[in-house]
């Protein structure tokens, strides 16, 4: 080896150590910030994190997730919030929210999806967050509007009847319906099926017809029979029913699809001789609920729960949003509160009042107003229609689903009330409870929950829903415990605000009967 070769590798052993120095020196001993990055994180605001999502109903926003705010970790003395939430004011449990997978619907996703459109959208209905995570579902027995054909489940010929069931069959479910359900519940296996009837077999009514007329008392015992039946077939091929009404809407005749009357009297028969003791004792047991329409008959519920022998096996109201309002819920809660309260039907739709959307209606007016007079379920109308409204026979031929599915291309839109319902939806978790809220800020309405601790997934989050209906911009401050924060909530907008409570609660106490 020649001089110049020895001086040759010498110099590269003597660069490689250098190398490696300045590496290991970058590693353990980092070159020094900029000062203006020192004064940034000095001056920087710390304090509890406040998330934030955000929906205007212009749609130049739609839950769209939004900077933290820092929130005041400290008591700020007398200093007075908009919203007061008081976590040991704990009133009902929540049990979720959803939407009605009618025959339309079902068949709609079925048929107008590929296979991977269809599990992409079921995943973003039903799965966690940041999915909608729907845990509710209502069915039809039989026809609804939205359905390709009226039909029972046990059609006879004209002029012949079938006291025995014998000809019962669920096989126009089975085409659509049970398919999806199975898809459904492989994706979220907690799923709570509400199942309603819109008619009896036209054989046991009055009008000989699906359409119209009212049940004959002499097949009041076969009905409720017939109501056992559905709930066994669907278990058999294995879709629990979590919740059973007798009829939607027994105050109402439609024209066009099946419907029929039931009055007060007759449906504390069928509830109290004859559908109650054929459930009673089931293991899983299945709720029977009372009503299932208007918010502006509160009477109608009362009447049914007047009935010893019917309020024994009433376990709560059903109602729908298309007259009154929510206060009727609070009515019959406070008469009987050891009774549950459930939204199972309220639609939008492309009607002229709907014309500058419908998100503030859906958050406030109908989830927000059920929820505040002691709904702990809300379930929308059709989870999915077409870009005509259905397909459906009779009804409603403006409705909108969740979700409108176009039949040409399989492209989804996602209407008002998928940001409405996903507001509460995904943030607020089945067996949340809601909490006293007090609130003094005009225009600004609010509704508060906290989460059940779960195994280290979360904490026992707070949960603060607020629409502002104002035409403005609104400040809102909060406190709850020693935190606070303030929020400039812009003009027609609704904001879910998610953090860690403040302060441990004390143990719930029992459920007031105000709010």
């Amino acid at each position: 080896m020649d001089e110049g070769q020895g001086v040759g590798r010498w110099t590269a052993i003597a660069l490689v150590a250098l190398l490696t120095l300045l590496a290991l020196s970058a590693m353990y001993w980092p070159r020094p910030q900029p000062i203006t990055e020192i004064i940034a994180k000095v001056l920087a605001p710390t304090g509890p994190r406040v998330k934030v999502w955000l929906s205007t109903a212009d749609r130049s926003l739609r839950l769209a997730e939004q900077a933290d705010v820092v929130a005041d970790g400290h008591d700020a003395g007398t200093r007075a919030s908009d919203v007061v939430i008081d976590l040991d004011r704990k009133y009902q449990t929540m049990t979720g929210f959803g939407a009605a997978l009618t025959d339309s619907s079902a068949w709609l996703v079925r048929n107008k999806l590929n296979p991977l459109q269809r599990a992409a959208l079921l995943r973003e209905l039903f799965g966690p967050p940041p999915g909608l995570n729907f845990n509710m579902l209502r069915i039809s027995i039989g026809a609804s509007d939205f359905s390709l054909q009226h039909y029972t489940l046990d059609d006879m010929p004209a002029g012949q009847v079938d006291p025995d069931l014998q000809h019962f069959n669920i096989a126009v479910a089975e085409r659509d319906v049970i398919p999806m359900l199975h898809d459904i519940l492989a994706i979220q296996p907690g799923v709570r099926i509400i199942a309603s009837a819109w008619s009896a077999p036209a054989w046991m009514k009055t009008s000989a017809n699906v359409i119209g007329g009212t049940l004959f008392e002499q097949y009041e015992p076969t009905y409720a029979n017939y109501l056992v039946r559905f709930v066994d077939a669907f278990r058999s091929d294995g879709i629990p029913i979590f919740a059973l009404t007798v009829q939607n809407e027994p105050d109402f005749e439609p024209l066009t699809y099946p419907g029929m009357n039931l009055p007060v009297d007759a449906r504390a028969r069928i509830i109290g001789k004859y559908l109650g003791p054929a459930l009673a004792g089931r293991k899983p047991g299945i709720a029977i609920l009372g009503w299932d329409h208007n918010w502006d008959e509160s009477n109608q519920p009362l009447g049914v729960l007047a009935d010893p022998d019917a309020r024994r096996y009433v376990a709560g109201i059903a109602w729908h949003c298309y007259r009154g309002d929510p206060t009727a819920q609070t009515t019959v809660h406070r008469a009987f509160p050891k009774k549950d309260v459930y939204l199972t039907e309220c639609s939008g739709g492309d009607w002229p009042s709907a014309r500058n959307g419908e998100l503030l209606l859906f958050a406030r007016n109908i989830i927000m107003g059920a929820i505040s007079n002691w709904a702990r379920g809300v379930v929308y109308w059709n989870l999915a229609l077409d870009e005509n409204h259905g397909p459906h026979a009779g009804g409603c031929d403006e409705c909108k689903g969740v979700v409108t599915i176009d039949s040409a291309t399989g492209s989804i839109s996602r209407n008002d009330e998928y940001y409405a319902f996903a507001h509460f939806s995904r943030f607020v978790l089945p067996g949340a409870a809601r909490v006293k809220s007090g609130n003094t800020n005009a225009g600004i309405h609010e509704v508060a929950f906290q989460n059940l601790p779960d195994q280290g997934r979360h904490d026992g989050s707070v949960v603060l829903v607020a629409v502002n209906g104002n035409t403005t911009t609104n400040r809102l401050s909060v406190k709850q415990g020693s935190l606070r924060f303030q929020y400039d909530l812009p003009a027609s907008s609704v904001a879910t605000f998610v953090w860690s409570p403040a302060a441990a609660s004390a143990p719930a106490p029992a459920a007031s009967s105000a709010r």
